[in-house]
């Protein structure tokens, strides 16, 4: 056995020279001696620091912080100090450790992340889920009104106190607890072979849980679960699985999961998102920010294009994780769930101290001490109440005897030798006790103008109700069980707040959504862009009856089949193709009548156009057409080869300056019929064939032989049958948008065809006040027009006439085009 010699020095009580000491050697067992010293550290670590008070859920430093608070005044209704100030006074009086742990305790009950009911009102930085507070000399605090409740009644001698570290002062030994602190704002601590994590609760649901017990003491866990479903975290978040929780509520140990609360927007013109909005208890956004950095870097997660804290104090946790295109946001999610703390574990652990000993605690045996000691409190209050009533009635009774003979009384002390004589007299005379006389001699004679025996009668009447008040509520159990819940309330309408964590029996998931492709599959789909220059595509490849039509806002002006990760192009003014992947654009539901594409990108989010340059239509890349059909502002025609350039845009054709590409079409048919609408109000079509293909470099061919003045409006391919026209007239001085003109749908095949580079023939008769055609449209029937602000606008009736004129529409029309072509 290991054996050791511990050396004691005594100094004899004669001057100090040197050498003048005497040695004492003890030989002691030293595993004995580590023991014992280890027993001593580890009850010390268990009772005096890392578990807390299954009565008022504090630990000894925070129960000692809270106290020192209320001794110095720092109420919620007065200025904050610092907090080095409240750690001096904790650590100089109660606590005798380091001012860093004390710091902590303050600073944690105060963090509202930490906290489901903050104790401590902080003001300045105290740090984030993610990183830690400014130093103390930097930041103030102050009592939280809950603080107040949980010391309410300690002048009242409700709890026992004990004397400090160096007995020159008392702390309590419990706090009074006005609510179950230990279940509404949890638990954790390490200790020696021990250590307890409790979960918080919301404080609405633990008193209605309590009030239950106080009616029904034989209720069991699950008429318990009834008002208390699960723990509520102050982060929010969402609980998945409730096994767990139940585990925990019948044995005092069990583990549940916590999921971040997420959405998958629109975060970006080209990109969609999944954005954060609540992270699991205790997680912040810069810990899940390295972890997912971590997988992209080691390529175990794919799809992550970026990652934004945008958290502030304003809309609070916002964490934006940008999707790559070509990705479903929604398995990516459920990766991130797997690989990130988005989803973490906790594991309740209910270990308390009950009357000085460690255990682990149910649920119901958590809301039954809390109980008890409020049953305690109470009674112990109601009790100090009562004396304080009763002595003060005391000396009521003694002032009525007096007052009624106060001449006697004034002659008797005036009489008398010396107080102790006074006394004597009094006592004899009136029989009135110790006490009283000593009231009625050390009474300034000033006081006796306040006092009338009507008063007096008053005030000993109230007393005496107060007292058999008091007294009814000691001697009868029920009533002090009453009273208790009707605290509770009192302080759960007080301090209770809605529950933040939304509980799941399970994840939600649906396997149809768990087995997800990470990337988004090559299906077919339709594009469409609409006059309001939206763009979006399907989400499958149902096909439109059109391609075009009204799209709930606007209209669709172009539509073209693709697939989900191809390319097409579109054509603009200025005679660009210009490449854009179907992947960059937001998806919306596949329907015949109405694609709704609110929810679009404009077109200037993906390509960068020239001053004045504006997207005309939508063409695909395949080469499974005859080209593309030009027409341009002063009447050119064109045709172009299929050709694909290995560039984001090409020139399709040579403009002269000051013209510009007015429509494009793909041609399909050398059949079909190539229509032109000039302002003058001409119209021209005839067929594709006519028109020989030209390449990139062409400038094309006379299209329509225009007037002085008059420039093509409307270039299409149009079909043979069921075919309309709609033209709309107006003054060419009035400004843009505010001539709602007037309107003509006439039927296509009126229009006899011509040959190219003639006039063509009239479909429009202006009226007085018209000398333009502000806008014309040749497709298939029926046509559908908007407004500027996208709203429908109803066109009239189709008229035989191909010359006739208009009727006057009912708002200026910005765009027209058809469910069907």
């Amino acid at each position: 056995m290991a054996r050791g010699r511990i050396l004691f020095v005594a100094r004899r009580n004669q001057p100090p020279v040197e050498d003048d000491f005497t040695e004492h050697i003890v030989d002691i067992d030293v595993s004995s001696e580590m023991q014992t010293s280890y027993l001593e550290y580890a009850y010390s670590v268990i009772y005096s620091r890392a578990l807390p008070d299954a009565r008022d859920g504090l630990k000894p430093v925070q129960r000692r912080i809270l106290y020192s608070m209320q001794e110095m005044g720092v109420r919620p209704d007065r200025g904050h100090v610092k907090c080095a100030r409240v750690v001096g006074e904790v650590m100089g009086k109660y606590h005798p450790h380091g001012d860093g742990a004390i710091y902590d305790a303050l600073v944690r009950t105060a963090q509202p992340w930490t906290m489901r009911l903050t104790l401590v009102d902080g003001h300045g930085n105290f740090g984030s889920p993610d990183a830690g507070p400014a130093a103390m000399r930097y930041t103030e605090c102050r009592m939280a009104p809950a603080a107040l409740a949980m010391t309410d009644g300690l002048d009242s001698d409700t709890v026992d106190f004990k004397p400090n570290y160096d007995g020159k002062d008392t702390e309590p030994t419990v706090l009074p607890a006005a609510f179950p602190n230990l279940l509404v704002n949890g638990a954790s601590g390490i200790a020696v072979g021990m250590a307890t994590n409790c979960a918080p609760h919301n404080l609405i649901e633990v008193v209605q849980a309590l009030r239950h017990l106080i009616k029904h003491p034989d209720a069991d866990v699950d008429a318990l679960m009834r008002f208390i479903p699960g723990p509520d975290l102050p982060g929010g978040g969402k609980i998945i699985g409730l096994d767990g929780i139940r585990d925990a509520y019948t044995t005092g140990k069990g583990s549940f999961r916590v999921r971040a609360t997420t959405r998958i927007e629109q975060v970006h013109p080209r990109r969609k998102g999944i954005v954060v909005t609540e992270l699991p208890h205790m997680v912040g956004p810069e810990k899940v920010i390295e972890q997912i950095k971590n997988l992209v870097t080691s390529r175990k997660l794919q799809g992550i294009a970026d990652v934004k804290d945008l958290t502030d104090l304003t809309n609070g946790t916002r964490l934006v994780i940008e999707i790559k295109n070509g990705y479903h946001p929604e398995a990516i999610l459920e990766q991130l769930y797997k690989g990130t703390k988005l989803e973490d574990s906790f594991a309740i652990n209910a270990v308390a101290l009950v009357d000085g000993q460690p255990r682990t605690l149910t649920l119901k045996e958590l809301l039954t001490v809390y109980l008890e000691h409020r049953y305690e409190v109470t009674r112990r209050r109601t009790e100090f109440d009562r004396t304080k009533a009763a002595d003060r009635l005391h000396l009521v009774e003694g002032l009525l005897i007096a007052i009624l003979d106060i001449d006697d009384v004034i002659a008797i002390i005036r009489s008398s030798d010396d107080t102790a004589h006074a006394r004597t007299r009094l006592i004899e005379a009136f029989e009135l006790t110790e006490t009283q006389a000593n009231y009625i001699l050390e009474m300034p004679l000033r006081r006796l103008t306040k006092y009338s025996t009507i008063e007096l009668e008053s005030e000993r009447d109230e007393l005496q109700a107060k007292i058999a008040e008091l007294t009814e509520i000691l001697e009868n159990p029920e009533q002090l069980r009453t009273l208790v819940g009707n605290e509770l309330a009192a302080i759960a309408k007080q301090h209770g707040t809605p529950r933040r964590t939304i509980l799941l029996a399970s994840s939600g998931v649906t396997t149809t959504a768990a087995s997800t492709p990470l990337e988004i599959a090559d299906d077919p789909c339709w594009v469409l862009l609409s006059s309001a220059g939206l763009l979006a595509r399907t989400a499958s490849g149902d096909p439109l009856s059109s391609g075009g039509g009204r799209a709930n806002h606007d209209v669709i002006v172009s539509a073209v089949r693709g697939t989900a990760r191809g390319e097409l192009g579109v054509i603009t003014s200025a005679g660009r193709l210009i490449k854009i992947s179907a992947l960059d654009l937001p998806t919306v539901p596949a329907t015949a009548n109405a694609p709704n594409l609110q929810g679009g990108t404009h077109v200037s989010e993906l390509v960068t156009l020239e001053k004045g340059e504006q997207v005309l239509c939508l063409t695909t890349l395949a080469e499974t057409s005859l080209g593309l059909a030009l027409g341009t502002a002063r009447g050119v025609v064109k045709r172009v080869n299929p050709e694909v350039l290995g560039r984001d845009s090409w020139d399709v054709i040579r403009l002269d300056p000051g013209d510009s590409v007015v429509g494009a079409v793909e041609v399909q048919s050398e059949q079909e019929e190539l229509t032109f609408i000039s302002s003058d109000a001409q119209l021209l079509h005839f067929p594709a064939s006519v028109v020989r293909a030209q390449g990139r470099s062409g400038g094309g061919v006379a299209g329509i032989k225009l007037t002085a003045g008059a420039q093509v409006v409307f270039f299409g391919s149009v079909p043979a049958e069921d075919a309309v026209v709609v033209s709309i007239s107006g003054s060419s001085t009035a400004l843009p948008g505010t001539d709602a003109g007037s309107v003509k749908v006439s039927p296509y095949d009126e229009y006899p065809g011509k040959g190219r580079a003639t006039g063509g023939v009239r479909c429009h008769r202006f009226l007085k006040g018209e000398d333009t055609l502000l806008l014309a449209w040749a497709g298939p029937a029926p046509a559908w027009a908007a407004a500027a602000s996208g709203a429908p606008v109803e066109l009239p009736d189709a008229d035989g006439r191909r010359d006739g004129s208009g009727v006057p529409a009912g708002q200026p029309i910005a765009a027209v085009s058809s469910p069907s072509r």
